[in-house]
């Protein structure tokens, strides 16, 4: 008779987030025989409608401008994949790991980061607009799919990673029935029903999460700005890494054509980056000896980290991608269209709320006020590049009849 396979739990280490020990649900739900709650937050995640959203989601090129760049969507993909591989070999729970990955982005706007800027700057008089908040908001009030409840109903350990996965929010604890003014308003309109423990850290699969975002943004706009011609190989010398496995991989394959040494170098880059992440995470987590999820929570820093050649490597490489990709001047005449649409639509429809959607109007309250412009904010995050585009042509192209 051969042993019987051992429970998943058994084989996670003592640090790691156990479906077992979830502080739960804000509703209670009886849970199922065939499937853990933090796989059940996942598979609500991949079924609602914010994330199939982010298919047309601009993540640096817009969704028009090639076939084969990333979207919010395929971004958010493989954060997960490189999110559930670091999880499963630290032994830690890669269902909350892939979870907290495949949500991450849902807070965007059209237009990635200026479209959240002009909404921001739009709603500066009415609490202003940050994409992890709206995260939050999407996943606890927007998302309408079960009659028992609003949002998904995620678990208190999923909601929680999302909402401080770059680390606490606040210094202190505080009170969570009357959140600080300095908080976003998503936040501040949500904790008084969950106390999401904003002053620790989070787990480490959400950790794990947030360093899987920097990994695989890093490595892939650096893909597609290759691709696109933005740049070339030899302009990355002064970024040590990625210019030894650039040598690495011309001294390999001499004969490669460029696409294929593109992928040979994003790959290798990958590898390299979640290597370096285990060996320096391994150290911190021994140096803790860590026996619970919550003292990882309070251990007073990140245990999941790069060292410190890499995460200057890391740093080096952002900076070039922010001067010579995000500052491109054909990223930003795609940006300056950008900025039109988002604000012309907010404009008119925080003054005119008569021409949002019907289900959207009866939200609203009087032209310009505060009611009627987180209406207006939330109709326009949750739209996808196309749909602002189509939005914006439909009310302001005036020789359009259709509508």
């Amino acid at each position: 008779m051969t042993d019987p396979l051992p429970r998943y739990e058994d084989i996670l280490a003592p640090y790691a987030c156990k479906p077992s020990e979830t502080r739960g649900r804000v509703f209670k739900e009886p849970e199922t025989a065939n499937r853990s709650c933090y796989q059940r937050d996942r598979d609500r995640v991949i079924h609602s409608s914010s994330f199939r959203r982010l298919k047309h989601k601009t993540q640096v090129f817009v969704y028009h401008e090639g076939d084969h760049f990333r979207t919010r969507l395929t971004h958010s993909l493989e954060v997960a994949q490189i999110a559930r591989s670091i999880c499963r070999s630290m032994h830690l729970n890669e269902d909350l790991g892939e979870a907290l990955a495949l949500a991450h982005d849902l807070g965007h706007p059209p237009f990635g980061h200026i479209g959240e800027t002009v909404i921001n700057e739009c709603m500066k008089d009415f609490d202003g607009f940050d994409h992890n908040a709206q995260a939050l908001r999407l996943l606890t009030r927007l998302e309408h799919r079960y009659a028992s409840f609003e949002g998904l109903n995620l678990t208190w350990e999923t909601l929680e990673g999302l909402a401080k996965h770059n680390g606490p929010l606040v210094d202190k604890p505080i009170d969570h029935t009357n959140p600080p003014e300095s908080l976003p308003f998503g936040f501040r309109d949500y904790l008084p029903e969950n106390d999401l423990m904003l002053h620790t850290w989070p787990s480490a699969e959400a950790q794990i999460a947030a360093l899987a975002d920097d990994i695989a943004y890093s490595s892939h706009d650096l893909d597609d700005g290759l691709r696109a011609g933005l740049f070339e190989l030899d302009e990355l010398k002064n970024i040590p890494v990625v210019m030894q496995l650039i040598d690495e991989v011309k001294w390999t394959y001499p004969d490669a054509p460029k696409d294929v040494m593109i992928h040979e170098l994003v790959r290798r880059l990958i590898n390299r980056m979640i290597a370096d992440l285990m060996v320096e995470s391994g150290k911190r987590i021994q140096a803790l000896d860590p026996d619970t999820p919550d003292d990882i929570r309070n251990a007073g820093g990140p245990v999941i980290a790069f060292g410190k050649d890499m995460a200057d490597a890391v740093k080096t490489l952002k900076g070039f991608l922010f001067e010579r990709m995000y500052r491109h001047y054909l990223v930003n005449r795609m940006g300056s269209k950008a900025k039109r649409v988002v604000l012309d639509l907010f404009n008119l429809y925080i003054s005119e709320p008569e021409c949002l959607p019907t289900e959207w109007n009866a939200r609203a309250g009087a032209p310009n006020s505060a009611e009627t412009a987180r209406v207006v904010a939330d109709f326009i995050a949750g739209m996808t590049d196309r749909f602002a585009f189509r939005e914006h042509a439909k009310l302001f192209d005036l020789n359009r009849v259709s509508l």
